[in-house]
């Protein structure tokens, strides 16, 4: 290790963080496309309102949620938050009947052309061939121009010129298939996508994140046999009750052929999931085999009826847990993500998710998540099946102990009900969208106004701060960040000798608290973002970090220590959760809920100081290389710890097993 330790420090507003990668000495594959996103920045924002100029000519309580005005309030609610000028904006383009066709039959895009002449009985008897579906004189103009849109994000992020994007397009994609309109969607914008991307960049590996509340079928059907995608969806399904009631939607179905573990289906038994719900579908699915897989572009079908207040989902979860979704798949893929609208039937819900989601694009902080972090014992069933079901195909899975099961809680339930079968069809306009909202609708939109009050704060005028000692390493730093001056020497010695006398007379000390101090006021006082602080004493200004902390009035922080380190912290409190990943085997300390000790064998990464640096300003995304397992030893060591300390922090469950009933 360095002479000069490096002591990070990174707050985001609420608390201290630190991030670790893993670090890959194997070099990535070599790709085919420009690889230059590291220098790529800036977020695109594609739309365009002539995509509101169709809708449902008549009435149909199955159809009448998918309304032109989930593209406007959005657009409004962007505006509102002063992100679209934030934006590059990226003009919209008509798809090419070839693009179309790259996913589609012919016989079936005549059938969509056919319906720009059609009156009105025309197209209602068009409609009813297909399931949830109506056309509209425009609808094969809009269409055309989601898929364009959707390509046109594609290339601005593949080409570098920029860093990712969100699309706002309509009609919606991932149920429709070969040959078939299905569930609002007419072409699928995403599988099309997909397929332009691997054909005109010759990708080989693109992950398509689907969290929209109904299972996106139509990419599954189109994908399901091919090793070059990896498609994850959460969804709906109560034990297939609700739509699109597939027994393909179930978690075991795993992908056909070479495509065998590429698809990734989390099923949720239940209504009412919330945010810890899908972050632990996120931490202990979808990452792990994310980073496996490696993906060289980001996909997302960003679906926002899996969001509270929405009619067709009946979830829980809060729009700022769409920013944290979004920020996991921002380390993939070097930050190549495109985000293509798909439902979202609540308009007050929709429009904030949707600006939390390009919030997050833009590397804005992240507000702190709301609820009580402990998913139900329903999510943890179905996590626990998709681990046992894909435990086959990937080696982050290997070691995994625990099988699928076939009792599930939700199934003891009256789960055929009435009620619940009215629910698995679409609630009409008036119900969602109209003048006379329900009662839950209205009690939504006034959660919603309250909470998004409480989450958000103004983005500080610096990202990442910096105090660095040695000239070298602050040659290296992105010229984005700000380099600090220290601490008023007086206030310094003043703050230092009320904690300890003797501390004061070494200099060498003092100017590594100066340092650290420095940037970490500037957190704290919500002028900066994050920061970072080299500092040769490093346990000593960890300690003085912490105390300044505390005195500032935060109750929660957490500090991770990489590297071996002798600290003398009082935990008692629960203010602190202290986590040291070190090579030497703390004997002398247990593991306990505010101190946790993991024995790691693993290298010190050289440029630390100008790798962090990069990660906090955003100014690249560290590339993960190829995938190389863990060691078995460090595995054995990760689950012996979770099975510790789950029991006390309930986000680290994977599995039943030792489920204690009310926890």
């Amino acid at each position: 290790m360095r002479e000069a330790e490096l002591l990070r420090v990174s707050l985001r507003i609420h608390g201290l963080t630190k991030e670790t990668g893993r670090e890959n000495k194997e070099a990535a594959p070599q790709q085919r496309y420009k690889d230059s996103p590291a220098m790529a920045s800036g977020t695109a924002l594609i739309y365009d309102d002539e995509m509101t100029s169709y809708k449902l000519l008549w009435d149909d309580p199955e159809c009448d949620i998918e309304v032109p005005e989930r593209l406007l309030s959005s657009y409004e609610q962007l505006k509102h938050y002063h992100l679209v000028e934030r934006c590059i904006h990226v003009p919209v383009r008509e798809g090419t009947e070839e693009e179309i066709m790259l996913v589609h039959s012919s016989e079936y895009l005549e059938v969509v052309k056919s319906t720009q002449t059609m009156n009105e009985e025309e197209l209602r008897r068009v409609s009813e061939n297909y399931d949830a579906v109506y056309f509209h004189p425009n609808t094969y103009r809009c269409a055309k121009l989601a898929v364009g849109a959707t390509l046109q994000l594609v290339d601005s992020v593949m080409s570098g010129k920029v860093r990712n994007g969100m699309a706002l397009v309509r009609p919606p994609g991932h149920h429709s298939q070969r040959n078939a309109a299905n569930g609002f969607c007419v072409f699928n914008n995403v599988a099309i996508a997909a397929q332009y991307a691997k054909r005109r960049y010759g990708l080989q590996r693109i992950l398509i994140v689907d969290w929209d509340v109904h299972h996106g079928q139509g990419v599954q059907y189109v994908f399901e046999e091919d090793p070059s995608v990896l498609y994850y969806s959460w969804h709906r399904y109560e034990h297939q009750q609700f739509w699109p009631l597939l027994r393909e939607s179930d978690y075991d179905a795993v992908g056909q052929g070479k495509g065998k573990g590429f698809n990734l289906n989390v099923p949720w038994n239940k209504v009412g999931m919330g945010n810890s719900d899908y972050l632990a579908a996120f931490f202990h699915v979808l990452l792990p085999v994310a980073f496996e897989f490696v993906p060289e572009l980001i996909l997302v079908s960003s679906g926002y009826d899996s969001g509270i207040g929405d009619p067709e989902g009946q979830m829980n979860a809060t729009p700022e847990c769409f920013a944290h979704l979004t920020h996991f798949l921002m380390q993939l893929a070097n930050g190549r993500l495109c985000a293509v609208l798909e439902g979202g039937y609540h308009l007050k819900s929709l429009s904030e998710s949707v600006c939390m989601t390009v919030k997050t694009l833009l590397r804005d902080p992240l507000p702190q998540i709301a609820g009580e972090m402990a998913p139900c014992l329903s999510a943890i069933e179905s996590i626990q099946n998709v681990r046992g079901a894909h435990k086959p195909y990937w080696k982050c899975l290997m070691y995994e102990e625990a099988t699928p099961l076939h009792d599930l809680s939700t199934k003891s339930q009256q789960i055929m009900k009435a009620e619940l079968i009215q629910t698995s069809t679409h609630p009409t306009a008036e119900q969602a969208v109209g003048t006379t909202k329900s009662d839950e609708a209205i009690k939504a939109d006034r959660f919603l106004e309250s909470h998004m009050k409480k989450i958000l704060f103004p983005v500080p005028p610096v990202k990442t701060a910096a105090a660095i000692v040695s000239k070298a390493d602050a040659h290296l730093l992105p010229v984005s960040v700000q380099v600090e001056m220290e601490m008023n020497a007086q206030e310094l010695k003043t703050f230092v000798s009320a904690f300890d006398v003797e501390l004061v007379k070494e200099e060498k000390a003092l100017l590594s608290l100066q340092n650290v101090l420095a940037v970490l006021d500037k957190i704290l006082k919500k002028k900066a973002c994050n920061g970072i602080a080299e500092s040769s004493v490093a346990s000593v200004s960890i300690t003085f970090a912490l105390k300044h902390c505390f005195d500032f009035g935060l109750q929660r922080v957490l500090c991770i220590v990489v590297g071996d380190m002798d600290l003398e912290l009082d935990l008692d409190d629960g203010k602190m959760l202290l986590m040291n990943i070190c090579q030497k085997q703390q004997t002398e300390k247990t593991n306990s809920k505010y101190y946790i000790s993991l024995n790691w064998k693993e290298d010190t990464e050289i440029k630390l100081v100008q790798s962090v640096a990069k990660a906090l300003s955003g100014v690249s995304t560290p590339d993960f290389g190829a995938y190389t397992p863990a060691s078995q030893e460090n595995v054995l060591e990760i689950k012996r710890l979770r099975d510790q300390l789950q029991q006390e922090w309930k986000m680290l469950r994977c599995s039943v097993r030792n489920w204690v009933s009310g926890s």
